[in-house]
């Protein structure tokens, strides 16, 4: 009735909701889906380059362009979000890259080959993308939603959220997504401290739909991405503004903890660029 009983029921739960039994627990588990506070202070870091090292227990963020974004870890992992096939004038390899097929601006039919994990979004048997890698310092874990299909309605299981593990953070892309997640799929999710949310208010969700979402989810940091002018990014944020605080950088990259997450809610607006190996 000590440590291991209490123990044993976490376990238990985290295996109800994930959909696998206990004994099959062999591998890292997710650190978000459990009950965590932070303790805030908002202490935003901007680097000169991606090559540069970063402080312990930090990670950044680079917004690429559209969907993508480069996440680095301290510990030297690096992973590309919704992977195109061209990152910019850079030599770089991911570790890892994850992609969604809504359109061609969210995968490559052609990856590199020298990238040791490409995690598409979706299945060849229309099956749900089960992702969970643990790579370095970084786990990556998906959780399948539907996506609109060229035709009518939605294609089953077409779209992923992917959910990076980092240094005690817990970062979510939310792909292409086309719909409120079900609450299975919000258990799924789990707690999510950094969301990087498209905000076009067409080809993915209504901006209503998309605010109210993002306000459900509460993480302390959103990063809208996937917007097409300053027209629509507008709207999200005056409707985002009666809860958040709005932030804006000309930088493409922020630097992140655990620790120095903002105290209040915040929208942090990046401005996307691709990189590049001469950038100081």
């Amino acid at each position: 009735m000590g440590q291991r009983f209490w123990g044993n029921i976490m376990a238990a739960l985290i295996a109800l909701v994930l959909g696998f039994p206990i004994a099959a627990q062999e591998r890292q588990p997710s650190h978000c889906i459990a009950l965590a506070e932070a303790d805030p202070s908002l202490i935003f870091l901007e680097k000169a380059s991606f090559r540069d090292p970063l402080p312990d227990h930090t990670v950044r963020l680079h917004y690429i362009a559209h969907a993508s974004f480069l996440i680095q870890s301290s510990g030297g992992v690096s992973a590309v979000t919704d992977y195109t096939g061209f990152l910019g004038r850079t030599d770089l390899v991911p570790d890892i890259v994850t992609m969604n097929r809504a359109h061609e601006t969210h995968w490559t039919s052609t990856p590199d080959p020298r990238i040791p994990h490409i995690l598409p979004g979706w299945t060849l048997d229309g099956g749900p993308a089960a992702h969970h890698l643990e790579h370095g310092d970084m786990l990556v874990r998906s959780v399948s939603t539907d996506i609109r299909s060229a035709g009518s309605g939605l294609g089953v299981n077409g779209n992923s959220i992917f959910i990076f593990e980092i240094a005690g953070l817990c970062i979510g892309h939310l792909g292409h997504l086309h719909h409120e997640p079900t609450p299975a799929q919000y258990a799924a999710i789990g707690r999510l401290d950094v969301v990087l949310a498209p905000v076009d208010g067409g080809m993915t969700l209504p901006l209503p739909v998309m605010i109210e979402l993002l306000k459900r989810m509460r993480a302390s940091l959103v990063i809208p991405m996937h917007w097409f002018g300053p027209s629509n990014l507008a709207t999200f944020l005056a409707g985002m503004s009666d809860e958040f605080v709005i932030e804006r950088s000309e930088a493409p990259w922020l630097e992140i903890s655990l620790r120095s997450l903002p105290q209040n809610p915040t929208v942090w607006v990046l401005t996307p660029q691709f990189l590049n190996d001469h950038d100081n």
